[in-house]
């Protein structure tokens, strides 16, 4: 099993299919290749968002995650988020320095955290998706 996670890898994906230059932020994981991710040095924050919820009821989350990026940002923190919910503002292309449209699962967020240095995760504004994997992410 070590073996099929350590070839999983971060990928850059643009909405605009090559069809123009775009330059988004947006990555997913996948299998067959490279990771494009590039490491550094900067202070970096992972946020987990909603996921997939009923409409209706993720305002409150989108809200409470759009806020902590740009407060995270004023103190000069690199922002990423994780959120596979295409219709909300926190999955809008300017929001975060990285989105990650990957599923609320434990392997998923935990591969996100192996392909960069974070300094920490934020879970409180996801709602109980995010909630639901403070506990065991902690213990990885």
């Amino acid at each position: 099993m070590k073996n099929w996670q350590a070839s999983r890898c971060i990928r850059w994906w643009t909405p605009a299919l090559q069809e123009f230059p775009a330059v988004t932020p947006y990555f997913y994981s996948t299998h067959d290749a490279t990771s494009e991710i590039v490491k550094d040095d900067r202070k970096k924050i992972l946020i987990l968002g909603s996921g997939p919820i009923r409409i209706g009821q993720g305002i409150e989350f989108d809200y409470c995650t759009v806020h902590a990026v740009k407060a995270l940002r004023e103190e000069g923190v690199e922002v990423h988020i994780v959120n596979n919910n295409p219709e909300t503002v926190s999955t809008d292309f300017d929001t975060s320095d990285r989105l990650f449209f990957e599923p609320m699962q434990l392997e998923d967020v935990t591969n996100i955290l192996r392909t960069d240095s974070y300094y920490g995760v934020m879970v409180q504004f996801g709602g109980q998706n995010a909630v639901n994997l403070a506990v065991p992410l902690k213990r990885r």
